[in-house]
């Protein structure tokens, strides 16, 4: 059989039994041809699957123009691209036209004279569906020329016409978009008044440039994308245009750690040489998710603006640069990332979040390492016996508790006695594993619990107990400079050293 893409006429093409279609009906189609076969025409979209994405597949077979509603960060835009994939791979048009003039229905000037000039000898290009996905971010200087077009006072004088000739117009974005999908990226921010030149494109086809009015039924899968409180509270979208936007779909943060946990791999963009000298644990991924998930919840942090997946994407990227950066400096072949390597993530937190007025006052620092410190409070509890049982027993009067009932007696006691710990960002493993080997009880605990853990999982778990001893007040942990110094908690407080952080000079309760 003939490659249909080798047709290079209007006539072959009529011949060969094409049959055109709009574009609504061509995603519908090749949709439900996709459902048929099992496959997902929307790929690497993690965490859809039973509310997104069956939302987006009931509007397409219903030829919705779509909205996409949600915060910063959850894939709205890449659920519109990949709505390509359910274009045909090629589409007919006639050859020079600007708008993908459909060879059976023609409706350019260009086209029309061409056919009018040629016949069935009437030139076709065929167009690759990636060729007919645009995407315009709305900005407060986008104008009606940049979307529909404008008179071209060049092309007029070259041509010799005058403005009222269909030739002298210059297309924007949407006429090119022809046959194909079109998106606009944060619609709220569009001028009212550009808004208000969209939604008769919608709704009847016309366009109108300077005064200049054409009948020009577009042929298109407009897609919108909006933050929820832009749509809601500020009423950006002008209600005509919100009026003919058939389907509205309303997008979502993973719910789960663990599928947070697949999207930050899947987009995360790490090395593979990265990967063979630094390993990662489970445990140490969960804390960088909990950070995302903690900040959602966060009084300090603008609900409004939301908080993007690209947190804890840029926050993995960090981690591992962080322990890739200590074994460069060690000179060491492979190392883990530690508990003390997540400050390295600080950065990517600071860079991620929109404060509100309290958060602000408090610093964006103090902000990202309480959430830090909250993330790792809220995990500990799932690897290890929680402390405030114990903390609630002391303060009732229960001294006479076993010690095996408190299994952090002896760590608590080892700092008490008036022993200090310091872990050294940049220390060699060896050296981490040594200090860490010195805290009384503290290797005793992890074997209790974790008996089949090998050395190095045993040692970050040891560290890791420090942490979320601190975490609940049970022990101090003091930032200096380049080293993090746990202590007994009363004689860390007498002892406060100047410009330090301490990240239980914030009770951690304040931010639950």
């Amino acid at each position: 059989m003939k490659n249909i893409t080798s047709i290079a006429t209007l006539g072959e093409l009529r011949k060969s039994g094409y049959k055109a279609r709009s574009v609504k009906e061509e995603i519908r189609e090749n949709l439900i041809k996709h459902i048929q076969a099992g496959t997902q025409p929307f790929e690497g979209i993690i965490g859809y699957e039973d509310t997104v994405i069956p939302d987006t597949e009931r509007a397409l077979l219903s030829r919705h123009n779509i909205l996409f509603l949600g915060l910063r960060g959850q894939a709205k835009t890449r659920m519109a691209r990949q709505m390509v994939n359910l274009l045909d791979e090629y589409i007919p048009t006639i050859a020079g036209s600007e708008i993908n003039d459909d060879p059976f229905a023609p409706i350019s000037k260009h086209a029309k004279d061409l056919i009018a000039q040629h016949g069935d000898e009437t030139p076709i290009h065929w167009v690759h569906r990636s060729e007919r996905y645009g995407e315009k971010l709305a900005t407060p200087d986008v104008s009606v020329a940049d979307l529909i077009g404008d008179i071209d006072p060049i092309k007029a004088a070259n041509l010799r016409l005058n403005f009222a000739d269909e030739q002298v117009i210059h297309y924007g974005i949407i006429p090119r978009s022809n046959r194909g999908i079109f998106v606009i990226n944060e619609i709220p921010d569009l001028q009212a008044r550009i808004q208000v030149a969209l939604f008769n494109i919608l709704e009847e086809g016309d366009i109108q440039i300077r005064g200049f009015k054409l009948r020009m039924p577009l042929d298109i899968v407009f897609v919108f994308t909006a933050n929820p409180e832009d749509y809601t509270n500020r009423g950006s979208i002008v209600t005509p245009l919100k009026d003919r936007i058939e389907s509205q779909i309303l997008t979502h943060y993973p719910k789960s750690i663990e599928t947070s946990m697949a999207i930050t791999e899947q987009e995360a963009d790490v090395k593979e040489e990265q990967l063979k000298k630094v390993e990662i644990s489970d445990m140490v991924k969960r804390i960088i998710e909990q950070v995302a998930f903690e900040a959602r919840n966060n009084e300090y942090v603008d609900k409004k603006s939301g908080v993007s997946a690209r947190l804890t994407i840029s926050a993995f990227e960090n981690a591992i640069s962080a322990a890739e950066l200590r074994a460069l400096v060690n000179q060491e072949k492979k190392t883990q990332v530690w508990m003390s390597d997540l400050l390295g993530i600080i950065p990517s937190l600071t860079g991620k979040i929109e404060l509100v007025y309290e958060g602000e006052q408090e610093g964006p620092f103090q902000v990202a390492m309480n959430l830090l410190d909250k993330s790792i409070r809220t995990l500990f509890v799932q690897y290890f016996p929680n402390p405030e049982t114990m903390k609630k027993r002391r303060n009732t009067g229960k001294e006479s508790m076993k010690e095996e009932e408190n299994p952090y007696k002896a760590i608590t006691r080892w700092f008490d006695n008036g022993n200090q710990l310091d872990l050294f960002f940049q220390q060699k493993d060896a050296d981490k594993l040594l200090r860490l080997y010195a805290v009384d009880g503290l290797h005793a605990l992890v074997k209790k619990f974790y008996p089949k853990a090998n050395e190095k999982e045993s040692a970050l778990l040891m560290e890791f107990v420090l942490h979320g001893l601190s975490a609940y007040s049970l022990i101090s942990k003091k930032i200096i400079e380049n080293k993090i110094e746990f202590k007994d908690l009363i004689g860390s407080m007498v002892n406060l050293g100047s410009g330090s952080y301490r990240d239980d000079e914030l009770d951690s309760e304040d931010f639950s």
